[in-house]
């Protein structure tokens, strides 16, 4: 019997290799016979990078950078040499797991970190960048990072230095040297930049913004748009994706031309998991919570079903957070075969993630 366990994270605990690590541990015990594969996936958010590396080898390289509020700091980004690719996260420069949360300020933050992981992908030749879009303290629609790669926001006879400036925007200059390397956005949502399901409204809240802050913010990228739209001949304002991360899709397509790609079809493409799966005979894939089965399990259902295999999945409770109690849980339940949903090739997707919010263990 061949098997595959293909994890993500568990936020704020254990990594996704951890996880995959301790299911196969657990399933070793009362099926000593399989040959289990472990992989990591992601989804476009925070992992991606790591996901990808893990898979392809990659250099972890450490450059100088700011955080979303400007202090200094050393973000890590992966190389892959024989590719002449980069593979970076936003969230290792401008994420919102850098600031304390007695520090966030979202009408301060900004994204000129990336733009500093960019360059420093660029003077080392790389010909492609893949950034993953995910976990953001940031609003300001990309124009840190733009900043970072040589563009000017002008405000009336001075340059704009925050991202609340850009309610009063005039002019946008870009630089006279673009970007030569390709990039492409790696996405987990499809929020365009503005309005009820933007990148303000929708995440604004949870990066601590107030009414006011959201109000601010929200005419700023609103102006920014316009003036995009004017100087640059580009309006992205409402392709799907533009929202993600703060509306830094917005941004790498208006200022780097870059493509927006769903996360989990990239990853996923990249790190060969639909070979693994043809390969294996059941696929066993955590990553569920208590109350929401997630995106991720559900494609991975979809592409189960196609490829005509036995797909399983584990979820925990609430009330799991510490890290030991995450891996004995994870342990536990791979030794009982405890499967939250076992989902067999003639049932939809939606029934396979369906029925992880319907049983079994933690």
């Amino acid at each position: 019997m061949r098997i595959l366990i293909a994890s993500d994270k568990f936020k704020g605990s254990l990594n996704s290799r951890e996880v995959a690590d301790n299911i196969a541990v657990g399933l070793r015990e009362v099926l000593p016979e399989a040959v289990i594969e472990t992989m990591a996936v992601a989804d476009g958010g925070e992992g991606t990078a790591s996901a990808i590396s893990q898979a392809l080898g990659g250099e972890k390289i450490s450059c100088p950078a700011h955080d979303a509020l400007g202090h200094e700091i050393e973000a890590e980004y992966f190389w892959l040499a024989d590719r002449a690719t980069a593979v970076m996260e936003m969230s290792a420069a401008a994420g919102l797991w850098r600031i304390r949360p007695g520090q966030r300020d979202l009408v301060r933050s900004d994204t000129f970190g990336v733009g500093e992981l960019i360059n420093d992908a660029v003077r080392r030749g790389s010909q492609e960048i893949l950034i993953g879009l995910g976990g953001s303290a940031t609003n300001d629609g990309g124009f840190g990072m733009a900043r970072a790669l040589g563009f000017q926001f002008l405000v009336n006879e001075h340059e704009a230095e925050s991202a609340v400036e850009l309610v009063n925007l005039h002019r946008i200059k870009a630089p006279t040297r673009r970007l030569t390397a390709r990039i492409t956005a790696a996405v987990d949502v499809r929020n365009p930049l503005l309005g009820s399901r933007g990148a303000t409204r929708t995440f604004g809240p949870q990066k601590g913004g107030t009414t006011e802050q959201l109000e601010l913010l929200e005419n700023g990228l609103n102006r920014l748009a316009d003036v995009v739209a004017h100087d640059l001949g580009s309006d992205f304002r409402d392709t799907p994706g533009a929202g993600a991360a703060g509306g830094l899709g917005f941004g790498l397509m208006s200022f780097c031309g870059a493509t927006i790609k769903p996360g989990f079809d990239v990853v996923a493409e990249l790190i060969g998991l639909r070979d693994a799966m043809a390969k294996a005979d059941i696929y066993r894939k955590h990553g569920l919570t208590h109350d929401h089965p997630g995106f991720l399990p559900w494609r991975i259902a979809e592409l189960s079903q196609y490829l005509q295999k036995l797909f399983a999945m584990w979820r925990t409770k609430p009330g799991y957070g510490e890290v030991a109690s995450r891996k004995r849980s994870i342990c536990c339940s791979a030794k009982a075969g405890s499967v939250s949903a076992v989902a067999r090739c003639d049932m939809k997707p939606t029934t396979c993630v369906a029925g992880a919010g319907s049983s079994a263990s933690p």
